[in-house]
């Protein structure tokens, strides 16, 4: 069966234990890294907890975590490739989601097509219209085409994960100059160095901020959510962009916010969404004036 891994701090497993109930809802068990900690707490029953020390300590890993254990969300970015070698050495069909997503609708066509590819990556879907949306069109080369929160392989992805391993220990920053943006703008060169490699664009996977305004969406009577009239809502990533809009009162998703929000006070009763990320709005904006200033200079 189709398995599922996540990785988190232990200050933000109750994101993970969200993710782990919208699972269990399709009879799916999520399994679980947890990088600061190695302490059994209480759980769902559809999750497994590990440790990096669970973990196999290949020389990579070992020098991989020597690099960025005092770098937390670099050490939880990276381990990505070497979760997902550890968990096929044990299961067929293995898929990572970032712990801030929750599924509204059944993932079993990734099973399916998993049969046919050995890694299957989200689009960003970014606005790329080259007249009216230029930042947009170009944040597709700055941050990457394809979005590190969902990657799903099988066992004969081994040689690219194994590839992706060796690139997070080589760099994890954001450095546009250099075309590096953390784990995931490599990922843009995985469908051209290795084969069978699946770009789903099926747009009802991966729904956030970043590509919900592309998308005309409509609820039938029993409520499920239609993209574009063809694509049914599978999943959201709940960064915190796609929280900061999804929860405004009269949001077209703000029922699927307000589901992902009872789960999340679950368990973390005094959850409450701030806009603790000022900063890197900032940083963003200011990089939107080099920009923008770059552009008068041509």
């Amino acid at each position: 069966m189709l398995q599922f891994c996540s990785i988190s701090s232990s200050s933000h497993l109750f994101k993970s234990f969200a993710l782990a109930d919208s699972l269990a809802v399709f009879g799916y068990k999520l399994h679980v890294l947890v990088t600061d900690s190695n302490l059994q707490i209480d759980k769902p029953k559809n999750v497994e907890l590990y440790f990096i020390q669970n973990l196999v300590q290949t020389e990579l890993l070992k020098k991989f975590s020597k690099k960025y254990l005092a770098k937390r969300d670099k050490l939880r970015w990276g381990l990505k490739p070497f979760f997902l070698l550890f968990l096929l050495e044990k299961f067929e069909k293995v898929v990572y989601v970032d712990n801030d997503t929750y599924f509204f609708g059944n993932p079993s066509t990734i099973e399916k097509l998993l049969e046919t590819s050995t890694v299957i990556l989200t689009p960003h879907f970014y606005p790329s219209n080259p007249q009216r949306e230029q930042n947009w069109l170009e944040a597709n080369f700055r941050v990457g085409l394809y979005n590190a929160g969902f990657v799903a392989a099988k066992t004969s992805a081994k040689e690219a994960l194994a590839w992706w391993a060796e690139c997070c220990y080589y760099n994890l920053k954001k450095l546009y100059r250099r075309g590096l943006f953390d784990d995931q703008k490599y990922l843009d060169l995985m469908p051209v160095l290795f084969e069978n490699i699946l770009i789903l664009k099926d747009k009802g996977y991966n729904l956030a901020a970043w590509n919900s305004q592309n998308y005309e969406m409509e609820r039938n009577s029993t409520g499920e959510v239609f993209l574009s009239k063809e694509f049914l809502l599978v999943f959201i990533h709940f960064s915190h962009i796609s929280i900061k809009q999804y929860s405004r009162q009269g949001h077209f998703l703000f029922n699927e916010y307000t589901r992902y929000l009872e789960h999340l006070r679950k368990y973390n009763s005094k959850y409450q969404f701030t806009d603790e990320r000022r900063w890197y709005e900032l940083g963003a904006y200011f990089n939107f004036i080099c920009w923008k200033i770059q552009r008068l200079v041509e």
